[in-house]
């Protein structure tokens, strides 16, 4: 429209002087119609410097002799490169895990040190299930606001190739009691008590300890609940892959960084799990939870995952002190928490709708959505909870409802079901990929959200800093 104004005004006033003051008028204009910058809560305007991922890989891939705590490293290594921070002068580091490595427990602190930070940096290890770099990200946004740190470096790794699996209770007890024992005598005697049963090993679940349930079944039920269709969840699986697939094919995926693997030629590029299907061959699958009637497939759930991310925040002073170009305004951040039955696996419709209305901000301001798929069903249920009426009013206490994200907007570089889901590592990636697509899609304003175990939930708002670039 504007050059269609300059176009005519130039046509019809051939001066200099004219074609400048039209000039000036229409930079005033577009001016005057952007959306307005969103208030700083922290009086440091915090912002996302940069942030690299690792390739998100299946399980038991090309990643699968390695140790949590060395993807880790070569993801702070990762970073510090592409930004060119010297590691002395990061204050903290806040890294997130799920299924902890028993040799690492506080595996920031290791792969800080195996990356040869300096041994005076502090670092620690957060847990959240599925939002664990989120409350990474905002673990440091705390720090900062709060004046103690001002460079921090938030990331998080998951590692399902190798996961410790336990001896049972009656065999840690027996073991425990046969190491205080003091002769050989009473060790042989507790030895001799050792029975059959004692020798099942107790394997981490991707269940609820409060209900036992595994969260495939919960969002069976919950799509069952919201009435997504089979067909519908097919569709929004094979949506996720065809996207990001598109997005890998056009380099949009600059949060990626090589990664050398010990014994392997060559160097671990790119995301492995995206595969473009047919609605044909999605239709073929067995239920993989509720049998033999379930909807939820291990083509419409997201995978076996490992990977690992970093990113580096800091107020906007700093990064202009060091001459750094941020990527997006950090600008507020809300956690939920529900019933961890039957909505399991809303977070989204319980944090957008409050991160929101905190912000002054209604569905239709927002620019780019990205937000966790841990299930499609679990997606589809979420974004009819959003537009229903009924659900606004019995269970977020609204009059109306939150209404419906524009899909034109929504994930459209694919998402967890699609690119993966290393737990603790997709918070950041789904930060970076919002800064990007700002940048990319000419937007301001973007919404993160996810769900989590525990009926827990993330939502953050990110706005896009006038220096940023996609790259």
């Amino acid at each position: 429209m504007a050059s269609q104004v300059a176009k005519s005004f130039i046509k019809a006033h051939s001066t200099t002087a004219k074609f400048d003051t039209a000039r000036r008028a229409l930079s005033v204009g577009a001016a005057l119609q952007q959306k307005k910058t969103l208030p700083d809560r922290t009086g440091k305007n915090i912002v996302l410097v940069d942030g690299v991922r690792t390739p998100f890989l299946v399980s038991f891939t090309d990643y699968s002799r390695m140790m949590p705590h060395e993807l880790a490293r070569h993801a702070l290594l990762g970073l510090l490169q592409k930004t060119g921070i010297s590691k002395d002068l990061i204050d903290y580091i806040v890294y997130g895990t799920v299924i902890q490595e028993v040799k690492t427990s506080n595996i920031g602190r290791e792969a800080a040190l195996a990356a040869g930070f300096s041994d005076k940096t502090p670092a620690h290890t957060v847990t959240m299930a599925c939002i664990s770099s989120n409350q990474a990200i905002t673990t440091g946004i705390g720090m900062i606001a709060a004046g103690v740190y001002d460079i921090i470096v938030a990331g998080g790794v998951e590692f399902m190739s190798d996961v410790p699996i336990r001896h049972s209770r009656k065999m840690r007890s027996l073991l425990l009691r046969v190491n205080r024992a003091k002769t050989p005598a009473q060790r042989l005697s507790l030895l001799a008590s050792i029975r059959p049963d004692f020798f099942s090993p107790e394997l981490p679940a991707v269940a609820e300890f409060s209900s036992g349930e595994t969260m495939g079944h919960s969002a069976d039920r919950l799509a069952a609940a919201f009435g997504a269709s089979r067909k519908e969840q097919d569709e929004y699986s094979l949506r996720s892959h065809t996207l990001a697939a598109q997005a890998q094919q056009k380099g949009y995926f600059t949060d990626l960084i090589p990664v050398k693997v010990d014994g392997k030629d060559g160097l671990v590029e790119k995301d492995n799990g995206i595969r473009v299907s047919t609605p044909e061959q999605l239709a073929k699958l067995k239920p993989a939870f509720v049998k033999p009637h379930g909807t939820v497939t291990a083509a419409n759930a997201s995978f076996l995952t490992d990977g690992a991310s970093a990113c580096l925040l800091m107020p906007e002073a700093k990064a202009k002190e060091l001459g750094l170009k941020p990527k997006a305004y950090l600008r507020d951040f809300t956690y939920v928490a529900q019933d961890p039955v039957d909505q399991l696996l809303l977070g989204p419709t319980y944090g957008i709708p409050k991160i929101l209305d905190k912000a002054g901000l209604k569905i239709n301001d927002i620019d780019t959505w990205e937000i966790h798929e841990a299930f499609a069903g679990q997606i589809l249920a979420n974004l009819k909870a959003m537009d229903s009426d009924w659900f606004a009013q019995t269970y977020l206490g609204r009059q109306s409802k939150v209404g419906a994200p524009d899909l034109n907007k929504w994930n459209l570089w694919g998402g967890s079901l699609s690119i993966g889901h290393p737990f603790a590592a997709t918070g950041v990636r789904l930060a970076l990929h919002t800064a990007n697509r700002l940048v990319r899609e000419d937007g301001q304003v973007g919404v993160i959200s996810a769900c989590a175990a525990g009926g827990q939930g993330v939502a953050m708002l990110l706005e896009r800093h006038p220096d940023a670039t996609p790259n």
